[in-house]
Protein backbone atom coordinates (compact mmCIF):
# COMPACT_ATOMS: atom_id res chain seq x y z
CA UNK A 1 0.00 0.00 0.00
CA UNK A 2 2.81 2.40 0.83
CA UNK A 3 4.46 1.78 -2.54
CA UNK A 4 1.21 2.45 -4.44
CA UNK A 5 0.84 5.73 -2.57
CA UNK A 6 4.41 6.58 -3.54
CA UNK A 7 3.66 5.82 -7.21
CA UNK A 8 0.60 8.08 -7.06
CA UNK A 9 2.57 10.85 -5.43
CA UNK A 10 5.43 10.59 -7.93
CA UNK A 11 3.03 10.60 -10.88
CA UNK A 12 1.35 13.73 -9.54
CA UNK A 13 4.68 15.42 -9.02
CA UNK A 14 5.92 14.49 -12.51
CA UNK A 15 3.03 16.28 -14.19
CA UNK A 16 3.16 19.18 -11.75
CA UNK A 17 -0.07 18.80 -9.82
CA UNK A 18 1.34 17.62 -6.48
CA UNK A 19 0.00 19.70 -3.62
CA UNK A 20 2.43 20.94 -1.00
CA UNK A 21 0.18 19.51 1.71
CA UNK A 22 0.41 16.02 0.17
CA UNK A 23 4.16 16.35 -0.22
CA UNK A 24 4.59 17.27 3.44
CA UNK A 25 2.26 14.46 4.50
CA UNK A 26 4.10 11.88 2.40
CA UNK A 27 7.50 12.68 3.85
CA UNK A 28 6.35 13.13 7.43
CA UNK A 29 4.85 9.63 7.71
CA UNK A 30 7.18 7.46 5.66
CA UNK A 31 10.78 7.12 4.59
CA UNK A 32 12.01 8.46 1.28
CA UNK A 33 12.99 5.05 -0.14
CA UNK A 34 9.57 4.14 -1.69
CA UNK A 35 9.50 7.55 -3.38
CA UNK A 36 13.04 7.16 -4.73
CA UNK A 37 12.24 3.72 -6.16
CA UNK A 38 8.93 4.93 -7.58
CA UNK A 39 10.68 7.94 -9.14
CA UNK A 40 13.26 5.74 -10.84
CA UNK A 41 10.57 3.37 -12.14
CA UNK A 42 8.39 6.22 -13.43
CA UNK A 43 11.38 7.86 -15.13
CA UNK A 44 12.21 4.61 -16.92
CA UNK A 45 8.57 4.19 -17.99
CA UNK A 46 8.52 7.78 -19.28
CA UNK A 47 11.72 7.30 -21.29
CA UNK A 48 10.41 4.05 -22.80
CA UNK A 49 7.11 5.74 -23.70
CA UNK A 50 8.89 8.62 -25.44
CA UNK A 51 11.13 6.15 -27.27
CA UNK A 52 8.09 4.17 -28.46
CA UNK A 53 6.27 7.28 -29.68
CA UNK A 54 9.36 8.48 -31.58
CA UNK A 55 9.74 5.06 -33.22
CA UNK A 56 6.08 5.06 -34.22
CA UNK A 57 6.40 8.56 -35.68
CA UNK A 58 9.54 7.73 -37.64
CA UNK A 59 8.09 4.50 -39.05
CA UNK A 60 4.83 6.14 -40.14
Amino acid sequence: MEFLRAIKSVMSAMIGVQKKKNLEEDFSKTTAMPFIIAGIIMTIVFILAVYAVVNLALNA
